[in-house]
């Protein structure tokens, strides 16, 4: 049976873990655990995923790990103009099939890679989007590999794991280096909770799908550097006290000159990374220039 003669298994309409199983086992796709292969079986869900990406036709999408095209279909359905990449050899080749014949809506450009290894400016030309059920085991280093250059998306819909997603969407109080550098570079919040019944094979975890909306650079590329060097130092010994570990992580600073900036940046020297906020973070380096 070829993947396009089993494509009924595969209507978004229909969607069903026992559906998927099935398609999986006819074509020998068992999912790759080392590379988070977990298919979205779930049709609410996947019509939540697109309402909330809202491509225009002709809207440029980025996917990172399409999978079987489960999103990727609905994505096209609206008219988007979709790049997906995906790094198995064997679901490419799925994909290629499966979307042989043009959809009548969208466009898709299939780049078979690891989407780490590609430059962005390679695979989206702003402005466009991310809509992806990411593959969990690359949740930072993608964020990073997309926010971290010039040509960032304007609007993340992405589903991850659901304690990345409450880490990068939380408050002063709980945030890490990784809530940070997203918070700083778009205004993200946590749209639904998907259960683990949701994937083909089941995850472990539960779910969610985080959107974000990427904000204006606030600083110069250099200037952002220092920001995250600062970020990093801070948060090497989250547990302690700012006016403990700066100078331990940072000892070229000097003690005074950093309890100095923390109280200029208005930040009690007691306080501990993780109650600090973006805006915190900025005016502290703001208040002690240079960290060479």
């Amino acid at each position: 049976m070829s993947e396009r003669s089993g494509a009924d298994l595969l209507d978004p309409q229909r969607l069903s873990g026992e559906r998927i199983e099935r398609y999986l086992r006819q074509h020998g796709l068992g999912a790759r655990k080392r590379q988070s292969q977990n298919h979205l079986v779930d049709p609410q869900v996947l019509e939540e995923i697109v309402a909330l990406a809202d491509p225009a036709p002709g809207r440029r999408v980025l996917e990172i790990g399409p999978g079987l095209g489960i999103l990727t279909g609905a994505l096209l359905a609206t008219g988007a103009s979709v790049t997906a990449v995906e790094v198995d050899r064997r679901l490419v080749a799925h994909l290629r099939s499966r979307f042989a014949e043009p959809e009548a809506a969208g466009s898709l450009r299939l780049v078979e890679a690891d989407a780490l290894d590609v430059p962005i400016e390679e695979l989206a030309e702003p402005p466009y989007d991310v809509v992806a059920n990411l593959p969990y085991h690359i949740t930072s280093p993608v964020l990073h590999h997309v926010l971290g250059v010039e040509a960032r998306p304007d609007r993340l819909v992405l589903m991850l794991q659901r304690e990345v997603a409450e880490r990068i969407a939380a408050k002063p109080g709980g945030m890490s280096y990784l809530s940070v550098f997203v918070q700083y570079h778009a205004d993200v919040r946590v749209a639904r909770i998907v259960a683990a019944s949701a994937f083909e094979p089941a995850p472990e975890v539960e779910s969610a799908v985080l959107v974000g909306q990427t904000r204006p650079r606030r600083l110069a590329a250099g200037h952002e550097e220092e920001l995250w060097r600062l970020v990093q130092a801070g948060f090497r010994e989250r547990r302690k006290m700012l006016h403990n570990v700066l100078p331990r992580q940072l000892p070229h600073l000097g003690r005074q000159r950093i309890t100095d900036a923390l109280a200029a940046a208005g930040i009690a020297a007691d306080r501990r990374p993780q109650t600090v906020s973006v805006d915190e973070w900025l005016a502290l380096r703001e208040a002690l220039g240079p960290l060479d």
